[in-house]
């Protein structure tokens, strides 16, 4: 019996062994597992640590960029609005020469050519030529002088003044012999030296009957008048002033326009004319052709006209006047209600003969 309980003692000790020595074995295993784990975490823990610096330094790096860029843009943008309506053309005058074939067909009309391009004209002479004022007078597409007599009647008004009239009939367009009488105001393809014959004009008028060069102006309608812009652009040292009645600078004339100019410009334009591109309405978004608000800012900045003053005239109709001391003036006219057409007084409250003859009394 005690030999038993002996034996049963010896047997529990050694199991009370086995077991302890099992514990610390599977202690000594876990130990190193659990210091990876630890040292994993705090590996992992550290590298999402850095990883949010590098993603906030990326954050911080890509805002200062899009700030950057938003400010380089914005001051792109705003020399942009600065510049775009600076030109970087210079003025260079035309060469002059003798009208060829010049005949007199009537008591006042003529015709001449002039590079071999045939051109009637109908002149208005004042009591006194000598030193008299000019007015070149320029129809629409598919007129004639005759037409635009019959239509504007200048004359009327102008002589009495002092000045002399003379209408002008263009010629068919050289890129389309189909197409009617126009002027070359580079709104097409035409090749007709216009601007030439204009000029050479102008110089045999002032041969024959004495009008004073420093006076000579010019007015026209649609076409007539986008030929206004021209003339302005490249016969300046002739015409010291236009004005353009229902007309638009094209957009060829616009890209080589002139950095700085010396003439004076009128321009009348109708809120519901189609044809010219404006601001107002939203219709030069749509436009090949410039607006016509920008097209007359910028012939006052380029001709250095700091001053502008805006008032009524008509009938509900605004008159904005850039003018100061440097000489020239630049008025743009909108005629409220107005359509495509040289405008009754009757309808709109607007003299236009007589609101142009007081636009080039103004030049000084």
């Amino acid at each position: 019996m005690k030999r038993t309980k002996g034996i049963l003692m010896t047997l529990f000790c050694l199991g009370l062994l086995a077991g302890c020595a099992g514990a610390t074995k599977e202690a000594k295993e876990q130990t190193p597992a659990a210091a990876e784990d630890t040292q994993s975490q705090s590996v992992e823990e550290t590298a999402d640590s850095d990883q949010e610096v590098k993603d906030s330094t990326a954050a911080d790096t890509d805002n200062a960029a899009d700030d950057a860029t938003d400010k380089t843009t914005d001051e792109a943008a705003d020399a942009d609005t600065e510049n775009s309506l600076a030109g970087t053309g210079v003025f260079t005058p035309v060469e002059r020469k003798p009208l060829e074939n010049l005949e007199k067909t009537g008591e006042n009309s003529f015709t001449c050519s002039f590079e071999g391009v045939q051109h009637d004209f109908i002149l208005d002479l004042p009591e006194v030529t000598e030193g008299a004022p000019l007015i070149v007078m320029l129809h629409g597409y598919g007129q004639s002088a005759e037409m635009m007599r019959g239509n504007v009647h200048m004359e009327e008004t102008a002589l009495p003044k002092g000045y002399g009239v003379v209408y002008v009939t263009g010629a068919t367009d050289s890129s389309d012999s189909t197409s009617s009488t126009c002027w070359n105001s580079e709104v097409s393809e035409n090749q007709n030296n216009d601007v030439g014959f204009l000029v050479s004009l102008v110089e045999h008028l002032k041969t024959e009957y004495g009008f004073d060069g420093e006076k000579v102006f010019a007015a026209g309608f649609s076409n007539g008048a986008f030929m206004m812009h021209r003339l302005a652009m490249d016969a300046q040292d002739v015409f010291c002033a236009v004005a353009s009645v229902c007309g638009k600078m094209p957009q060829k004339l616009w890209d080589r326009r002139n950095g700085e100019n010396t003439v004076g410009v009128l321009q009348i334009s109708g809120e519901k004319d189609e044809l010219i591109p404006k601001n107002m309405d939203g219709s030069a978004k749509h436009a090949v052709d410039p607006a016509i608000e920008d097209v007359m800012q910028y012939w006052a900045d380029s001709n250095g006209i700091q001053n502008s003053e805006e008032s009524s005239i008509g009938k509900k109709s605004t008159i904005l006047k850039y003018g100061d001391e440097s000489g020239r003036c630049v008025w743009s006219v909108m005629v409220m209600g107005g359509h495509h057409s040289w405008y009754d007084e009757s309808l709109t409250g607007i003299d236009v003969n007589g609101l142009i003859l007081d636009f080039y009394e103004a030049q000084q």
